[in-house]
């Protein structure tokens, strides 16, 4: 690993994110971090920059943020065509030379180390303390978000808090130290940080830290560190940010995927295609080869759900509105569309692929009415939500259940609040512990289905693979019969880092 300080990235940022001042002065070849920090506006950017390593197609930009998570039931692609990456981690089958991959390994690095270079030089701005301490508690949310995907992903990774010499080669740290960085760092954001910022999309807030920290706790109470403990912690903090108000769940789903920084939006990455960081998981990612716009542009066919998974979903206009199920392919006219199913032996894949990616931002993605399609564009302005207001009502319901005696009223409340949402009644009264906990995991794997990465950490933290493997269609691109289930929930780390850091031991299995 090398640090990287991209004085670049700090001048594209005023142009990308909202309420950031526009640096005019010429990037000088003696810049470095402890000249450059000078006024709230170097500040400003540096923060700005923060987002946008995470934000950019080499990190979660596109749909490769979620390469090792295709092992989950929600995610598969196609048996052919150029999708052997996504396809190999499909097959439980991935190795640490997948170039996919690498942009979960180096997304969240490079913004791990620009916010240690926010962290390490904030104090030194001429600035208010309140203006300084918000760049920091943003610089501490965002720090922390990295090691969360990095530690779930590839396990044991070298804490790094502070600016590195490009030299340096630290250990890895045990998956236990990673997890006491980022509460550390989430209880100092929760400190820093405002309960919100008014008119600034984007900007994690106090809310923001106390929803990620829910989930932080939710995640260490399974697999690997076994913590029940901690379900308490992360019931305290879901219904903090509950209690808080500032939430909800008015917007119709299907509109929580055509629009921006809705009701129901905690933190989301922002993406603005004429700023050069444009979204592409939305749009062409999620569109069928078989469609062809009647401008010639057509899907990429990179992800979509398993058959079983589909089938498995709840009967309800949530699950409609997820599921593209009915597929439009042109005719030799180049003008109509014939109307065929998902399952048709005309079309190549014969799965359902996911409606709610489709229009990215009121349709930058792709435009079509019921029986047409006018374009299909990989691009979008559509806002990445990482937290949505019903991860929050779903950690609480299934911490307060496995933190006490049972479910409560309060617990039974969170959850149906996300299937009155979805047109559901709602869920049987008086369910054991461990059933409400089940009935928990299968609404969240249907609320956030095809979504960076939730189902995937919900089988790794319940050690799920063997069920959902079990219950796979024969027509999913195969698995070898001699596959160690317990040996895939963590990636293996990318052969280049392995390379530079000789004294690295890799993940077992790979």
């Amino acid at each position: 690993m090398k640090i990287k300080y991209s004085i670049l990235s700090i001048l594209m940022a005023a142009a990308v994110f909202p309420g950031c001042q526009n640096l005019t002065e010429d990037p000088k070849a003696n810049l470095t971090p402890g000249t450059y920090f000078k006024t709230q506006s170097d500040l400003d950017g540096a923060v700005s920059a923060i987002y946008i390593q995470f934000a950019r197609d080499g990190a979660w930009g596109f749909t490769n943020r979620s390469t090792s998570y295709f092992g989950s039931d929600d995610f598969t692609t196609d048996p052919g065509l150029n999708k052997e990456d996504f396809r190999l981690f499909d097959r439980l089958s991935g190795g640490s030379g997948n170039g996919s991959m690498v942009a979960q390994w180096q997304g969240p690095w490079q913004g791990i180390y620009q916010a240690n270079n926010v962290i390490a030089n904030y104090t030194k701005v001429n600035s208010t303390e309140e203006q300084k301490n918000q760049s920091a508690g943003q610089a501490y949310f965002l720090r922390a978000l990295g090691y969360y995907y990095l530690v779930r992903t590839f396990g044991p990774v070298p804490v790094i808090l502070t600016p590195i010499d490009v030299d340096d080669r630290p250990d890895r740290d045990p998956i236990e130290k990673v997890y006491e960085a980022i509460i550390a760092d989430l209880q100092k954001a929760k400190e820093l940080l405002p309960v919100k910022f008014d008119n600034a999309p984007g900007k994690a807030d106090q809310m923001a830290a106390r929803s990620l920290l829910a989930d932080v706790y939710l995640t260490m109470t399974g697999w690997p560190l076994n913590q029940a403990s901690n379900y308490a912690q992360a019931a305290s903090e879901a219904d903090a940010v509950i209690k808080s108000g500032q939430f909800n769940l008015n917007t119709p789903y299907a509109q929580v995927f055509t629009t921006n920084n809705g009701p129901e939006s905690i933190f989301g990455l922002q993406y603005n295609v004429n700023g050069g960081l444009p979204l592409r998981s939305a749009g062409s990612s999620s569109v069928p080869l078989d469609e062809v716009a009647t401008n010639g542009s057509s899907g990429w066919d990179d992800y979509y759900p398993e058959i079983n998974f589909y089938k498995k979903a709840p009967k309800c206009k949530r699950t409609d509105d997820t599921f593209y199920t009915t597929l439009k392919l042109r005719q030799p006219d180049g003008k109509t569309f014939k109307l065929v199913s998902w399952d048709s032996p005309e079309t190549h894949a014969r799965h359902p692929y996911y409606k709610k990616f489709r229009a990215g931002l009121n349709g930058d993605g792709v435009s079509e009415t019921e029986t047409t399609i006018n374009s299909i564009n990989p691009s979008t302005n559509k806002v990445y939500d990482i937290i949505r207001y019903p991860l929050v009502l779903l950690a609480y319901a299934e911490a307060s259940a496995m933190s006490g005696a049972g479910p409560t009223a309060a617990s039974y409340a969170a959850i149906n609040e996300v299937r009155k949402r979805a047109g559901l009644l709602n869920l049987t009264p008086g369910l054991s512990a461990n059933a409400f906990r089940d009935s928990v995991v299968y609404e969240r794997a249907y609320e956030f289905a095809g979504e960076f990465g939730v189902r995937w950490f919900d089988i790794v933290r319940l050690q799920l693979l063997p069920k959902i493997v079990a219950e796979r269609s024969a027509e999913e691109n195969p698995i070898p019969a001699n596959t160690n289930f317990a040996q895939k929930y963590l990636a293996p780390i990318p052969v280049n880092e392995m390379a530079r850091n000789p004294k690295w031991k890799q993940n077992e299995g790979y």
